[in-house]
């Protein structure tokens, strides 16, 4: 919980999930969005194997889900004078300014994951209903789920990872000047 939040408002909130009657109702919800996002997916990814390894392991957890041992739902708190989160539209900045407060918490809990061995992942698919997800949790309308990071140990292949090189993807002062390629 040391991850910078904006206006260091510290204002997330974490729920630690390994009831099965949970699990299952957030499966429930993740299956349901799966089967609309895994069918798309597919579609637009035909051809390309590293994506088919990638819906796979989904398709993978969404089938197991209830059988991971701790969930992990990251929310963020909001520390509005009504406590909620505003129904109007609101600039492209505001939100991702308000979920920029929650994701590098977890980006913490998923590099201590790692250096402990476990296998862990942010997801958001269970959280596809908000509302759902919050009658699930027993949250307050002022605490809204972000993402999911389940934890437990792996199966099968674990090591380093693979990414992108940084020249690809770091341009110097404008879209397109890469001199690190």
């Amino acid at each position: 919980l040391r991850a910078p939040t904006g206006s260091n408002g510290q204002n997330w909130e974490f729920v630690v999930v390994r009831d099965a009657e949970v699990k299952a109702k957030l499966a429930h919800r993740y299956a349901q969005a799966w089967r609309l996002y895994g069918a798309a997916g597919e579609r637009m990814t035909a051809g390309d194997e590293s994506m088919r390894k990638v819906l796979a392991a989904v398709a993978w957890q969404v089938e197991h889900f209830t059988e991971l041992p701790v969930l992990v739902v990251a929310c963020l708190r909001s520390t509005g004078s009504s406590g909620r989160v505003p129904y109007v539209p609101l600039p492209h900045i505001a939100n991702t300014s308000y979920f920029g407060s929650i994701y590098p918490s977890v980006q913490n809990l998923l590099l201590a994951a790692r250096a402990l061995g476990l296998g862990a992942s942010l997801i958001t698919l269970p959280l596809w209903s908000v509302t759902s997800a919050r009658s699930i949790l027993g949250l307050p309308l002022s605490v809204t789920p972000c993402a999911v990071v389940p934890l437990g140990w792996p199966r099968g292949r674990y090591g380093p990872t693979t990414r992108r090189p940084v020249g690809e993807v770091v341009h110097l002062d404008r879209w397109g000047t890469q001199p690190w390629r």
